[in-house]
């Protein structure tokens, strides 16, 4: 076998499939305000807790079952009130395609969105209706139809203890799928998983899981600004007053974001003396971590751990594999050409951050791996 076709075939089999253990929880059994319990957070670890999906409140259940003394019975996390509407997905994805009806969104109140003739009307959140769920089943669209109404909040947990959660419409194609399934139930009206709020991370992330209590957030002591989690209610949320002193959950990034400015080779120096490396990108959990910490940068794009390897003619990520997942910007990632400049890759700030191909001198933030 020629030896550089053996050499490819090796490198595919190098390829793993990899989550991104992005975060660690630490629970502080010590009574704070919500302020104090940030601070204390940014100074000793990253931020107060960041919560993205089921898996990480289980995560946050368990840490705090294993150290919690019995009368300590709300816990902070990084959720806090800012009065600033914004529309998002229940699977936490940024919208990015939204296909309002027209008119649409309308009255304060409506902050749910449902489906109808293919376009969307806001509505309250509180109306009973059929609903769609994202499943991890083998179905050709992997959407499941639930046929009893429900309001927006439970058909919600319903999609996340069944399935995974509230069906995201992220484009077109997307959007047709739904309406086929509508259209072939005869369904005029349908929950989607678009919600507004005004809610914000302490860390700015653009998580929007949410998993308050029934009735809650009701602000009922008024300036009710801060979310603390209770045991006794398997920890779903509350809204609290920023000034009550709480236990609280820190957590630990497993991704740096460096706004030092380097090329790239300065920067992978930079990450295998003080962390361990330059980020590797294996799947779209991974890319899905790197967005999230990668809109805090000062440069329109930033160093990942990706070169070409001109030899063989292929991207490698520094930790040896090939990239088998791929999220690269149009006419980027194809082959280079070695008698020009080297280049390297980053990806983009902004936008929907993609992958691009840059001269390796140029000087950007960069992405380090602790772990």
């Amino acid at each position: 076998m020629d030896q550089t076709l053996y050499f490819i075939l090796l490198l595919t089999a190098l390829c793993s499939v990899s989550e991104c253990v992005q975060r660690q929880y630490h629970f502080i059994n010590e009574r704070k305000n919500w302020t104090e319990a940030q601070r204390y957070c940014r100074e000793n670890y990253t931020d107060l807790a960041t919560i993205d999906n089921m898996n990480d409140m289980n995560k946050i259940n368990s840490a705090i079952k294993l150290k919690q003394s019995a009368n300590n019975d709300e816990v902070w996390i990084g959720l806090q009130w800012t009065g600033r509407d914004k529309w998002q997905w229940s699977s936490g994805e940024p919208a990015l395609y939204l296909n309002w009806a027209t008119g649409q969104p309308g009255a304060s109140g409506e902050e749910c969105a449902m489906m109808r003739n293919g376009q969307w009307p806001d509505e309250e959140c509180s109306k009973s209706l059929i609903f769609i769920c994202r499943s991890s089943n083998n179905t050709n669209t992997g959407l499941v139809f639930i046929s009893h109404t429900m309001k927006w909040r439970d058909a919600q947990r319903y999609c996340r203890q069944n399935h995974i959660d509230l069906v995201s419409v992220r484009n077109q194609n997307e959007n047709q799928q739904v309406e086929k399934i509508m259209n072939g139930s005869h369904i005029s009206d349908v929950w989607i998983g678009l919600f507004k709020d005004s809610w914000q991370w302490s860390d700015q992330s653009d998580s929007s899981f949410r998993f308050w209590h029934t009735a809650e957030p009701n602000n009922a002591g008024v300036s009710e600004n801060c979310t603390g989690l209770r045991q006794d209610y398997y920890g779903e949320w509350h809204d609290l007053s920023c000034t009550r002193t709480e236990s609280f959950v820190c957590y630990e990034d497993k991704l740096i974001l460096i706004t030092v400015n380097l090329t790239w080779s300065e920067a992978l120096r930079y990450c295998r003396q003080n962390h361990v490396d330059l980020v590797s990108v294996h799947s779209e959990e991974v890319q899905h971590c790197v967005m999230n910490v990668v809109k805090r940068a000062s440069t329109e794009a930033v160093w990942l751990g990706l070169h070409n390897y001109c030899i063989m003619n292929m991207w490698l990520w520094v930790s040896g594999e090939m990239v088998c997942y791929q999220n690269w910007a149009p006419r980027n990632g194809t082959t280079e050409n070695c008698n020009l400049e080297k280049r390297k890759g980053a990806v983009q700030s902004g936008g929907d951050q993609r992958w691009i191909s840059l001269p390796e001198t140029d000087k950007l933030n960069f992405i380090c791996s602790r772990n």
